[in-house]
């Protein structure tokens, strides 16, 4: 999802965090869709050329802006649910973007099961089950994701606090959702440091994945990861939007973020309920500054 967002407003977007997610519009421009886009190999060349042609229509941003930004893409050896191949197909989509190699960091070689990895919490570095949220060491020390992720896309960091100047928040997503088929959670979250109650700071967002939303995992995604502590001491609001969990049509079991189709025709192009509905929440966070 992060990738459909950072594709679909490129204008607006700096850069892009990627961790074990396969390349824009993957499903539909992949034979086999969805099993292809998990285990197989798709092609990031092909994920471009949709790219090209949802911009032509002026239905997501032009692709040029996609050149500019900072990527950052994660595999890890031991993924049994997204295989490398596939974040090897969405490094090529990014370079086929003209991504500058010095704008792009792709790690994969950490032997890391499929979720996000933190110095604050975590199972074994291999596991592939809920919280998805992984400890792995790394030259020695527990891997940093979040902070290599924010380093990677705004510069050398100052260290992070020790002590949180606010609290995530809770809010309600329905103002920016609209139509049902949306599948998004009432509540999101929002972390927003005492220093940026005066304007002044960036927004990134944090797509939780599936069965990784508060309701499946509690505040580890929102609180405990770490995004807040790096964010805090370096001027940056931390958006946690939510998916619900779905056993009816639009089916969505796993409460995943839509990158295949079930919330609708459009759905990776900026009129997607769910794209627009966070886009709208970032539009909300700067302009309150």
């Amino acid at each position: 999802m992060a990738v459909q967002y950072a594709v679909a407003f490129s204008a607006s977007t700096m850069g892009v965090g990627v961790v074990a997610g396969g390349p824009y519009n993957c499903a539909w421009v992949s034979l086999r869709g969805i099993a292809t886009c998990m285990q197989g190999s798709p092609r990031g060349e092909a994920a471009y050329s949709a790219a090209l042609g949802f911009a032509a229509l002026g239905q997501i941003d032009a692709v040029s802006h996609i050149a500019r930004q900072k990527v950052y893409l994660f595999s890890g050896t031991a993924d049994a649910v997204v295989a490398p191949s596939v974040v090897e197909a969405t490094h090529s989509f990014f370079r086929a973007a003209k991504v500058p190699e010095e704008n792009l960091l792709y790690v994969n070689s950490l032997s890391a099961g499929h979720a996000f990895l933190s110095d604050q919490l975590g199972a074994a570095c291999e596991a592939n089950a809920a919280p998805f949220v992984n400890a792995c060491e790394d030259a020695g020390q527990l891997y940093d994701q979040p902070g290599a992720i924010l380093e990677h896309l705004h510069g050398p960091l100052k260290p992070e606090a020790t002590t949180l100047s606010a609290e995530p928040i809770a809010f309600d997503q329905t103002e920016f959702t609209g139509a049902v088929a949306s599948r998004m959670a009432k509540e999101g979250f929002v972390y927003i440091p005492q220093a940026c109650r005066t304007g002044g700071c960036a927004v990134h967002v944090v797509f939780h994945g599936c069965l990784q939303s508060a309701a499946e995992v509690g505040d580890a995604v929102y609180s405990r990861l770490g995004y807040n502590h790096r964010a805090d001491s370096n001027r940056v609001i931390v958006l946690y939007p939510q998916v619900a969990r779905s056993g009816h049509i639009p089916y969505n079991p796993n409460g995943c973020w839509d990158w295949w189709g079930y919330s609708g025709l459009g759905f990776q192009t900026k009129r997607g309920p769910q794209l627009a509905a966070v886009h709208a929440m970032v539009q909300r966070l700067i302009s309150a500054e």
